[in-house]
């Protein structure tokens, strides 16, 4: 399957929820989950009803999948490897893609979005550990140091992400040194620590694909 590239509020009506698709953008009032409270689509209304167990599983995988940016395959790939590992099966999932490096490079405020770090990524803007990485999914570890490459560092769209930095900081697990451009991923947080990810059921999903 192809990567969705229509509309991103569309994503959010139908899940019913803001998934953050734009960043800060999301919470502003003109957001269309805020104005337009039906699904997308025609008749909207009758095709709202009690949804089986395993519609809720879906949605709940495809609202997860949906927040990171991920195709099928690559979601698939990564709840394979949760499941390997020793501990909870969805709590490794949830750590594995807060691994990511697109998603690392959102966290630190070098891009407004996932959306918009995955292209950093793979333009070949970002350095782990002094060397160029353009895999989007690169899993990092701890004590990595992601920075913007010195030639991209006169970028205005990161110099503008950076104002959220100044804002609102960045989470406990990630150090930022916003002159610089560089960050460490100090720690790969525990389930509990991803504060936005509250309302995510993730048994739902080992439950999907236990079936």
């Amino acid at each position: 399957m192809a990567r969705y590239l229509g509309p991103k509020c569309r994503l959010c009506r139908i899940e019913k929820k803001k998934l953050l698709l734009k960043g800060e953008r999301c919470n502003s009032p003109k957001c269309a989950i805020t104005k337009k409270k039906n699904m997308p689509g025609k008749s909207a209304k009758s095709r709202v009803g009690k949804m089986s167990d395993y519609g809720l599983q879906l949605r709940e995988k495809q609202r997860l999948k949906r927040i990171y940016g991920m195709l099928e395959k690559q979601f698939k790939l990564t709840f394979v490897e949760a499941a390997r590992r020793p501990g909870k099966t969805g709590e490794n999932l949830i750590r594995l893609l807060e691994s990511r490096l697109d998603n690392v490079v959102f966290r630190m405020r070098f891009a407004t979005s996932r959306d918009q770090a995955r292209q950093l990524v793979n333009h070949g803007h970002v350095l782990v550990n002094g060397k160029k990485v353009d895999i989007p999914s690169y899993l990092l570890k701890q004590n990595d140091v992601i920075e913007v490459k010195d030639k991209s560092k006169k970028m205005i769209l990161v110099k503008e992400s950076l104002k959220e930095y100044t804002r609102s900081g960045v989470v406990p697990w990630i150090e930022v040194n916003p002159d610089e451009m560089k960050g460490t991923l100090k720690a790969v947080p525990l389930r509990s620590e991803v504060i936005d990810l509250t309302d995510i059921n993730e048994q739902l999903i080992v439950e999907l694909y236990s079936r």
